[in-house]
Formats: structure tokens, C-alpha cells, sequence
């Protein structure tokens, strides 16, 4: 252990024991989510909590809690949590610090950004000072009042209360616990439409579609009445909340004024300057680089005329100044030339912008033209705006324009290169075009141009060049949906799965683990007997049988004549034998499963391909239709499966190449591959469906970092899967899996391997036992 480290667990020791057990427990996760310096940080904030005399609560609390904290907002804030429990030891109680602490990374989860929470942390103290025993009950119910408050709504309902029952305490701390109609009635009150959080996913896939790039979403407290979105080091600062307006929801605003900043950085080239401008030239020169950069936008994505006219259609009332409403009017007819102002010159104007929009659009300049003719106009007029009522337009959904001007610290060049990348290109080619082209040998799968050859051609060899150099095929995107257990609803098309083809290997490896396993085989073949179909079966003792059964009948004369009550099933009824059954056998191919097995002799992978040989031999025996498929996963838009044996095609030589090459590799989304299995057993003519999952650890992907959200949406898939008839059995090798397998595939839905090495003699045995 390192020095420094074991001062500081020695120092927590002497506190409590069970502080330094828990360091022990959460010193790894603790070093994954921080750097040395937030380690050490982390440490120093323990120790420091373990020195205030509140016991070991709030220390353990707070061991716990950063690591997933600095997951969410970053290390920053570790140190401040600790400052601010501090400074709350002066005036509550050791618990109520330690509901603080425990409640951090949830809260930060819901504000979703660091300034955010900091300025939660600052509402703490306040509230401390006005409602002490507000605390307490308020992080009751905190999760509750984050779902559907902004950090502004909550301030508001936590200092009424304060305010409201400042003498009566026992009617404060119900109010903090919403059981109070006052407390109801504010929380109700200071709900907004829409809250940024609960749409930030959707938000960046919505504009990842509309321009195939990504953008960062941040939220804002949008605590004032002048406050509009902002770009910021080319992150889109939404408001946290968004209030419904008539005829347009909280989140049509959301992705009205997101599309709107992502038009700015899609269609700047070059910052605007502002040498020699005042700053009513400068609002209004930003008023048409708002119109010019969305009329680029629907030029080529005409869709967005629709989101934009309904937020500058919006009913707004009297205005302060009437230049106010004619500007407002002016923004729709530039958004759309067929709604006039009511004002001629101002139409005039609007006429002019687009008639010179199609030649000069693209040009920068564009803007700064008509922005001083605008300024100009108004100034001639004399109906010239203070610049205070220039900077209040009511435009909800454009952002206040410091992203545009020269003076912006940013880095442009490197932006540029980012934002305006161009896309790549798929063609199918003719053979003279192929063979002309030069070759470019260093050519990635990031390629520009992506090649497909009408037609085959071979080299001297007699092999195709595609063989030789062409990359395997892949399937088209198959998008599944996930399950958002916090918001509980699905996410869609969430996960993009795609179909890989498995790296060949050699068949005889297959053909050698069968051999190798000659001690499994007589129990195979007693498996094989039990199971294989036995043509007609005489069913006995039935009421309504197609026969009569002599044997029975004679015993029911003879139980007649003696006197006693004679059992009436005297008939029979021969039935044919069959099985109609369809498994699918999901392989986990997630780098895990290259580890070694505890016997060291080979890998987890290893003894899986030997399970599977193994069973395939039974189904093959058997007669029964399967499937044998394996999947893994770099992030949710990459989940990689892989058909290794197709239900139509025997276990041939093709399915053990397949099978002898699978490989290893990335990490384990299971529950799009469950769905996507589901799929195909769905396609089977057979009533009963079985999905055999072998997996060795839980639900995980690169880029989740909540560990309970990929194992609720496996327990949802699998729920799917049930109530459409395909029934779904893991067989895990996870020693420790119990606390998470049986709430994903019920008590009855799982079994665990204790000894891996056993695996290639379990999965047959299991697959009877389910089947049999």
C-alpha cells in the first residue's frame, strides 16, 4: 500500500473501523473516476469530515458518494462537498450531513452540470440559515422535488416554506416533506414544462440526426426574466428549464433553440468583427446572422421551418417600445417570406433579404450589410430602441449572439476543422472505374470514399480481390430501443446493433474438442436418448379417450361388483411424440472472457467454445432447430453480434469455422442482443422459444456509467421477450452474480456455475433439464 495512503486509513481507523473497511471497498472505483490530485483531495476530505466529532456517518457517506459525484460533474466539486459539510457542521446535525453527502451524486446527476450543483450547494447554506430542520425532510423527498423542479424551483418552494412556518416547526418540517397542501400546491406551482435534464439525450441524438455530428448540451439556470441560450467554448447552453408556451411545448423550445446554436457552428466560417461597431449595430448585425444561419439550415434540411416558425409566431402581448414588436415581426417574415410585417419598409427589407440570400448567403459579410442597413433604417425612422430594448427582443429560442464576434477567445481553426468534416460517402462502382483508380493503400475505415465493386474480380491467384483486401461485410443498422428506468420510458432507437461476420477459424478444432471430451460423451448420449423423440406414446387413464383401454375396463367391472367406487378414465389415446422447440444459444464474446479460467489450463472463451461444440452435438442429435449467436459492444451505437450457426443451416463446417474463430473483445450491452435474438426466435414457426444466454458478468458498456441502468434494461428486455412467448434462461459464471442475475432473469430464470471448468459437462445437462 502506498505511504501516504496508509496514513490516511490509519487515521480514519482510529475514528472507526468500519471507515477503513470502507476505504478498502471504494479505493478502487475512488482511483478510477480521480486523478491524484482528487485523490488526495478525496482522502484529505475524509479525514478532515472524520475530525469534526459527528461520528462515522458523514465519512462514510462521503467515501461512498464522490466517486460516483466526480463520475457525474467531475473531481472539482469532491473538494467542495467536503468545505460545504463542513461549514453545515456549525448548524445540523451529523445526519443530516450525511444525507447530504449521500444525496450529491443524484443531485448532480439531475442538474447535470457542475456550475449548477455549486450553486445547489450555495442554496444549502441559505436554507440552513433560514430552515435548519427543513434539511432533513427536504433530502427525503430531494429525488422526488429534482424530477420536477429546476435549481430555481426548488429555491422558491424551499424559502416560501422557510418563510411560511418560520415559528412553527412541526408544520415546517411537513411542508419539507410534502405533506402539507401549501407544499404541494407551491411544488405544482413552480413546475415548469419541460426540464433540460430529462431531454439532454434526446436533444444531442436530434441533432446528431439532423447534421451527423455531435454536439455538447449543457444546462444554465435561467433564474432571470433576460436570460437566453448561450455558446460557450462550443458548448450549447440550454436553460435548465423551459416553460410551456401557447402552441409550443417546453421541448419543441429545447430543440428549437438547440437547432438554432447548432445552425451557428455548422454555418460560421469565420468570426464576425466588431472594430468600430456600437453595440446597437452589433445586436441588430446578430439579429440577421440569426435569419442567415437558419435559412441555411432549411435550405438543406427544409423540415426545421417548422420548429423555428411556432417560437417566432408566439403570442407576445404589448411590447415596452414598438420598434420591439416590429423587430419580432421582422425575425418571422426573414424566417418565411410569405408573412408580412404589417410594416413597408420593413417588408421592403425583408424582400431584400431574400432576393440576395441565394447569392450571397454563404458570405459572412451577409450579415454585416443588412445588419447596418437595419440600423440605419430604425435610426431614420427615429424609432431607434434603447440598446436594453434591443437586448430584450422576445426571440426565445435564439441564443444572445457572443458566439459570433471577433473578441470570442476560441480557438476557430481547430472548431472548423471539427464541425465542418466532411462526410463520408458509400459507392457501388463499375470494374473500369476500379481498375483505373489509384490506389490508396493507407486508407482506414474513416475513408471518404467507401468502394463497392459491381462484380467480381480475381487476381492472378484465382482469388477475388475483395478476399484478399476488401474488409468484412456488414449488416445494416438494426436500432433497438432501451429502457431509461430513471425516467421510466424507453429511449428510441437507442442501440444500434449490427450483424458481424466471425473471424474464420480451423473446423477441425471443433471436431478435436468432442474427441477431447470422450468422458462427457456417454452422458451425452444418455441426454440424446431422452430427449429424441420416441414416435407414438400410448396415453392411459383418460376420460375421453380415443379408445377404449381393456385393462382399465376390466378393473372397473371388478371394483363395480365388489362394491366400490370404480375410476371412470377407461380410455386411451395414442399420440405422436414430438418436440417443437426452437433455442437460441447467445455466446458473451466480451473481453472478459479472455481471462483465464481458475483451473489456468485455458480461458473463460475457451471453455465456452467447448460448451458450445458440445451442445450443438445434442441439438444436432436431437433434431431440434437452433441457433448459435454471440455478441459484445463498444458503446451504444456499436453493438456487435455475431451469427456463428443460422437456424436454416446445419452445424456444418461453415457454423464451426464460425465457431472455432470467435474471439473476445469490448464489453456487454445484453440487453439490445437479447431483443435482437428475440427477434429472430420470434421468426420461428416453433410454440416454444428458449434463449440459452452463457455470460461471466453483468450488463456494462464503455459508455454508461450508471451500473443499474443496463442491468434494468436487460430486466426489461427480458420481461419483452416473455410476454411475446420466447422464454429466457442465463446461465452465468460469475460467482458473485446472484445480487444482480435473479433481478434480471427472476429466481427461476438463472443458474451459476461454480466451477467454470465444468461448464462444457453443465450447459448439455442444463439445456435437458429446461427442455426435457
Amino acid at each position: 500500500m502506498d505511504p501516504e495512503l496508509a496514513v490516511y486509513r490509519q487515521t480514519l481507523a482510529e475514528v472507526s473501523p468500519q471507515i477503513a473497511e470502507v476505504l478498502d471497498a471504494v479505493l478502487h472505483e475512488a482511483s478510477r473516476n480521480l486523478s491524484p490530485a482528487g485523490l488526495r483531495n478525496y482522502l484529505e476530505g475524509a479525514r478532515g469530515l472524520s475530525e469534526l466529532g459527528r461520528g462515522p456517518g458523514p465519512v462514510l457517506a462521503f467515501l461512498e458518494a464522490m466517486p460516483a459525484l466526480a463520475r457525474e460533474i467531475g473531481e472539482d466539486q469532491v473538494k467542495d462537498c467536503a468545505l460545504a459539510a463542513m461549514k453545515l457542521a456549525s448548524i445540523t446535525s451529523g445526519e443530516v450531513i450525511a444525507m447530504f453527502l449521500a444525496t450529491a451524486p443524484n443531485a448532480a446527476r439531475r442538474l447535470g452540470d457542475s456550475d449548477l450543483f455549486a450553486a445547489y450547494v450555495q442554496f444549502l447554506h441559505q436554507l440552513s440559515a433560514r430552515a435548519p430542520r427543513g434539511l432533513r425532510p427536504m433530502f427525503g423527498v430531494l429525488d422526488d422535488l429534482l424530477h420536477k423542479l429546476s435549481l430555481g424551483g426548488l429555491r422558491r418552494w424551499a424559502f416560501f416554506g422557510a418563510e411560511a412556518h418560520r415559528t412553527d416547526f412541526k408544520t415546517q418540517a411537513e411542508y419539507f416533506a410534502l405533506k402539507t397542501p401549501d407544499s404541494l400546491a407551491m411544488l405544482q406551482k413552480e413546475r415548469k414544462g419541460a426540464l433540460f435534464v430529462d431531454h439532454q439525450r434526446k436533444l444531442t441524438a436530434y441533432l446528431r440526426a439532423l447534421w451527423g455530428r455531435e454536439f455538447y448540451l449543457r444546462p444554465a439556470s435561467a433564474e432571470y426574466a433576460e436570460f437566453q441560450p448561450f455558446i460557450e467554448d462550443f458548448a450549447l447552453r440550454l436553460p435548465d428549464a423551459a416553460q410551456d408556451e401557447p402552441g409550443l411545448p417546453g421541448l419543441d423550445l429545447f430543440r428549437a433553440a438547440a437547432a438554432h446554436m447548432a445552425a451557428h457552428l455548422v454555418y460560421m466560417r469565420e468570426p464576425i468583427s466588431a472594430q468600430e461597431l456600437t453595440q446597437a449595430q452589433m445586436v441588430l448585425i446578430g439579429f440577421i446572422e440569426d435569419a442567415r444561419v437558419e435559412n441555411l439550415a432549411m435550405r438543406d434540411l427544409p423540415g426545421l421551418k417548422s420548429l423555428w416558425r411556432p417560437a417566432l409566431a408566439i403570442e407576445r402581448g404589448a411590447s415596452e417600445h414598438p420598434s420591439q414588436a416590429l423587430l419580432e415581426r421582422l425575425a418571422l417574415a426573414l424566417l418565411d417570406p410569405e408573412t408580412p410585417t404589417g410594416d413597408v419598409e420593413a417588408d421592403a427589407f425583408a424582400r431584400r433579404f431574400h432576393n440576395t440570400f441565394p447569392a450571397k448567403g454563404e458570405d459572412a459579410n451577409f450579415a454585416w450589410g443588412l445588419g447596418l442597413e437595419l440600423y440605419h433604417l430604425l435610426a431614420n425612422r427615429r424609432a431607434l430602441p434603447s440598446l436594453r430594448q434591443l437586448q430584450r427582443l422576445r426571440l426565445t429560442h435564439r441564443d444572445d449572439n457572443r458566439y459570433i464576434w471577433a473578441f470570442a477567445e476560441l480557438d476557430w481553426a481547430r472548431e472548423a476543422e471539427r464541425i465542418h468534416m466532411p462526410k463520408q460517402t458509400r459507392r457501388r462502382v463499375s470494374l473500369m472505374e476500379f481498375v483505373n483508380e489509384v490506389e490508396v493503400e493507407t486508407a482506414g475505415d474513416d475513408a471518404q470514399e467507401v468502394w463497392t465493386l459491381d462484380g467480381t474480380l480475381y487476381d492472378d491467384d484465382d482469388t477475388t480481390f475483395n478476399e484478399k483486401y476488401g474488409t468484412d461485410p456488414v449488416s445494416d443498422p438494426f436500432p433497438y430501443h432501451e429502457w431509461d428506468y430513471q425516467a421510466q420510458t424507453f429511449r428510441p432507437d437507442w442501440a444500434i446493433l449490427r450483424e458481424y461476420r466471425s473471424p474464420p477459424g480451423d473446423a477441425n478444432d471443433i471436431d478435436a474438442i468432442v474427441s477431447r471430451h470422450k468422458p462427457v460423451a456417454s452422458r451425452l448420449r444418455q441426454i440424446v436418448d431422452k430427449l429424441r423423440p420416441q414416435g407414438v406414446q400410448r396415453e392411459r387413464k383418460l376420460e375421453d379417450g380415443d379408445e377404449i383401454d381393456v385393462n382399465a375396463a376390466v378393473d372397473f367391472m371388478i371394483d363395480l361388483r365388489l362394491g366400490r367406487d370404480p375410476d371412470p378414465r377407461i380410455t386411451m389415446r395414442n399420440r405422436l411424440k414430438t418436440r417443437d422447440l426452437a433455442v437460441l444459444i447467445l455466446l458473451d464474446l466480451s473481453e472478459s472472457t479472455n481471462d483465464p479460467a481458475p483451473t489456468g489450463e485455458q480461458s473463460i472463451l475457451g471453455l465456452t467454445r467447448d460448451a458450445s461444440a458440445l451442445l450443438s452435438r445434442v441439438l444436432s442429435d436431437i433434431g431440434d432447430p437452433f441457433a448459435l449467436d454471440g455478441f459484445c459492444s463498444d458503446g451504444r451505437g456499436d453493438v456487435k453480434y455475431f451469427p456463428l450457426k443460422p437456424f436454416e443451416t446445419r452445424f456444418d463446417d461453415t457454423a464451426k469455422t464460425r465457431l472455432a474463430g470467435m474471439k473476445g473483445g469490448f464489453s456487454t450491452r445484453m440487453g439490445a442482443a437479447l431483443r435482437h435474438a428475440g427477434a429472430k426466435l420470434r421468426r420461428q414457426p416453433q410454440k416454444k422459444k428458449l434463449i440459452l444466454l452463457v455470460t461471466d458478468g453483468e450488463p456494462a458498456d464503455v459508455d454508461e456509467r450508471d451500473p443499474n441502468y443496463l442491468r434494468r434494461d436487460a430486466k426489461k428486455a427480458v420481461e419483452e421477450l416473455s410476454q411475446s412467448g420466447v422464454h429466457t434462461f442465463c446461465l452465468t459464471l460469475d460467482p458473485r452474480a446472484d445480487h444482480y442475475v435473479q433481478r434480471i432473469f427472476g429466481a427461476k430464470g438463472y443458474t451459476i456455475v461454480d466451477k467454470v471448468e465444468r461448464l462444457p459437462e453443465r450447459l448439455p445437462q442444463l439445456f435437458a433439464e429446461l427442455t426435457g
